[in-house]
């Protein structure tokens, strides 16, 4: 993990990284992945990496007793014990707000269950792709909470009104194929293909300019009202970039 981290700094994520990616495997198979703080806390060690070294990120889940899992959801033990002071604190929302801020785009390559603060760290990423196995969903409200750490407005901005209230509303869980047809997710794929099909994003991702990819996405986040001001604003600072001139003259030649 370069100079900020060390590999055994983690106990529930397996690190692996490249010059232009860094792939955080979710590895609580004992939990089925169960998203703890100790979880949080590693994911915001990569965060600040990838913040100080802007890096693609992909998210994907290890196996759990031989069935797939991205993540089961929030670890339930620890959740029961929660009190107030722990909701404000936004312990998991805060985590997944960072990943969805990161400079470069982050992949979910989802397989088995993505339930509750699993989906959400899903909804938090910018492209998801899943396998055909794939069952995701928010049965928070069954529980006797609601789904603090995205869902409720992440939700809203991914898919029309109606199905969206059927997964917060009445703990629907989707299949793959229902979640790719209400753009949910982006692609489906066999299980052994997910992981080949998130690099090979990642790997167009690379081709792309740096600095234009993370004003594209930065731009992207801004409410209406900013546009089109800020898009000339960021627009003027990648004129200036040597990158720009470099690009534009090969495709010329």
């Amino acid at each position: 993990m370069g100079q900020i981290h060390k590999p055994e700094e983690f106990s529930r994520l397996t690190i692996s990284e490249t010059d232009n990616r860094l792939h955080a495997r979710l590895n609580r198979p004992e939990t089925r992945n169960a998203i703890d703080t100790t979880m949080i806390n590693e994911l915001h060690l990569v965060c600040a990496y990838l913040e100080a070294s802007p890096k693609t990120l992909i998210l994907s889940g290890a196996e759990a007793d031989g069935r797939a899992t991205f993540a089961s959801g929030a670890d339930i033990r620890q959740l029961r014990e929660r009190r107030r002071d722990d909701a404000l604190r936004g312990i998991n929302s805060a985590a997944f707000e960072r990943i969805a801020n990161l400079p470069m785009p982050v992949i979910a390559a989802i397989d088995g269950y993505a339930l509750g603060g699993g989906a959400e760290l899903a909804w938090a990423a910018d492209f998801r792709l899943a396998t055909s196995r794939v069952k995701i969903g928010q049965p928070e409200t069954g529980l006797g909470i609601i789904a603090a750490a995205g869902a409720l407005w992440r939700l809203k901005e991914l898919a029309g009104e109606a199905i969206v209230k059927e997964i917060l509303f009445a703990g629907r869980t989707l299949s793959a194929e229902e979640a790719l047809s209400h753009g949910l997710i982006s692609s489906v794929h066999e299980p052994e293909d997910l992981l080949l099909a998130a690099e090979q994003l990642a790997d167009r991702i690379a081709q792309q300019d740096a600095l234009a990819l993370q004003v594209s996405k930065r731009v992207f986040a801004m409410p209406r009202a900013a546009h089109p001001h800020v898009d000339n604003l960021a627009q003027a600072i990648l004129f200036e970039s040597q990158a720009k001139f470099d690009r534009m003259q090969a495709f010329l030649d």
